[in-house]
């Protein structure tokens, strides 16, 4: 296998390499531009409150419809007072937040109009967004969901770490896989780099995936009395999980190729494609001027016939074979 081998051999996993660092940085664009539908649709928690409003057993008031009515109002009117949206889009960097609309075949369409500054390390503090920091709403919210909150910031924080350095060790392994086209050694260097890079990648996607189902969950459970409900996203996990397919993927063609392909044709090692792999072969009998050994007593007869003195050459009995040397 030459050059040309090698080339093929390392193609495959620097293709699945780059795709993957592509599928990190979609996931990355999620809420970075509220007037693009792609940015928009890549967050990993979507949190619905268009329709918030007080339960009434927890305020102690008797369940009726009027009490319903009045607390749903209430509900309406506090909303719209504390700013508080129809929907919030939780992403890597930020949130974004909007209102619920119509489109021509009276379906329901998402309007986007506020994102949050970028932030490293973000977390999503539904009191702090919401401004429900003082002590008269914090009473409501239960221990279960403060104390979500708490490990959901720490986690976030982790998941963040792990995606940065995701990104880095992808990029890298780009880079060092290029040393890879000279030498299996460079397939090897790659390879660590790549071991690393997917370690990360499926880190960052099971931390994403576990953490926000987790949220999901803790909302659902504890604001469904004011009727405010998580779901997690779709389109960034499905191309979080491709980076993971990708990283993992080229990882294995990487050691492949450390192992393999080595780039050096059959001619530089040694070997030949002839028949005979350079052994000694009898030239063909007989040989243009050869003469069939004379009996004895008759050579000086051949000496003088082919014009050189045998010597002694007649004083054998038997004659050795010519071979010819093939060269390697």
């Amino acid at each position: 296998m030459g050059k040309l081998g090698r080339f093929a051999c390392i193609f495959t996993p620097m293709a699945l390499t780059i795709v993957s660092l592509v599928s990190l940085i979609i996931v990355g664009t999620g809420g970075t531009n509220k007037s693009s539908h792609v940015s928009n649709s890549l967050y990993f928690f979507r949190a619905n409150t268009s329709d918030i409003h007080a339960n009434s057993s927890i305020l102690n008031l008797p369940k009726n419809a009027l009490t319903d009515a009045l607390l749903k109002d209430a509900g309406t009117i506090a909303s719209k007072e504390l700013g508080i949206y129809d929907f919030y889009h939780v992403s890597l960097w930020n949130y974004c937040a909007g209102s619920y609309g119509k489109n021509s075949s009276g379906g329901t369409t998402e309007n986007v109009t506020y994102c949050s500054p970028r932030e490293k390390q973000f977390w999503f503090n539904p009191v702090d967004v919401w401004h429900l920091n003082n002590s008269v709403t914090d009473q409501y919210f239960s221990t279960e969901l403060k104390d979500g909150l708490k490990a959901y910031k720490t986690t976030a924080k982790w998941m963040y770490i792990a995606y940065i350095v995701a990104v880095i060790s992808t990029a890298a392994e780009i880079l060092v896989g290029i040393s890879a086209l000279f030498s299996r050694l460079g397939s090897l260097a790659t390879t660590i780099v790549s071991t690393v890079s997917s370690i990360f990648t499926i880190a960052f996607a099971l931390t994403a995936t576990i953490l926000y189902a987790t949220l999901t969950g803790s909302f659902n459970h504890a604001l469904k009395q004011y009727n405010i409900h998580g779901k997690l996203g779709r389109d960034i996990y499905v191309w979080t999980w491709l980076a993971v397919a990708f990283s993992w993927a080229a990882g294995i063609f990487w050691l492949f190729s450390s192992c393999c392909c080595s780039g050096r044709s059959d001619r530089i090692k040694g070997y030949n494609d002839r028949k005979g792999g350079g052994s000694y072969q009898p030239m063909p009998t007989p040989m243009p001027g050869y003469q069939q050994p004379q009996p004895y007593g008759h050579e000086a007869s051949y000496g003088q016939q082919n014009g050189v003195m045998m010597g002694n050459v007649g004083a054998r009995q038997t004659s050795y074979e010519p071979f010819r040397h093939e060269h390697v």
